[in-house]
């Protein structure tokens, strides 16, 4: 995951996804970014790329770091991230079926899988 400050020209910076859901994502952060702060987010790991604007919602220090809340507004951009939400945990099951049944599957059986198992239980994108 990169972010960049909108508009303001500073380079892409790097930083390590913790979690997605509930119209945005938290990352762990090398400095503190203002509530209200305007981003730009890019994550090159799903297919088609993530690009969205964000503003910042909330940072609070997480040991030497700091742990960033931003939210999206945009309607698309909640969707794309309801998305990738998804993708994550799908992958996160894919993973953990590995791990304590040995069975390997690839994304598709993973996501066939997962929505049989779990989609009734992931939040309406209302909630």
């Amino acid at each position: 995951m990169e972010y960049q400050i909108d508009d303001d020209g500073t380079p892409l910076c790097q930083e390590h996804l913790r979690d997605v859901g509930g119209g945005g994502l938290a990352f762990v952060c090398a400095r503190s970014l203002p509530p209200g702060c305007r981003l730009v987010i890019r994550i090159a790991a799903v297919e088609p790329e993530f690009s969205a604007r964000a503003r910042v919602a909330w940072c609070h220090r997480d040991g030497e770091n700091f742990l960033v809340g931003v939210a999206f507004t945009d309607e698309q951009e909640l969707f794309q991230m309801r998305m990738i939400e998804q993708l994550c945990h799908i992958e996160q099951y894919r993973t953990e079926v590995l791990a304590n049944e040995g069975r390997r599957l690839d994304s598709e059986q993973a996501a066939r899988e997962w929505i049989r198992k779990f989609a009734r239980e992931f939040p309406a994108f209302e909630d």
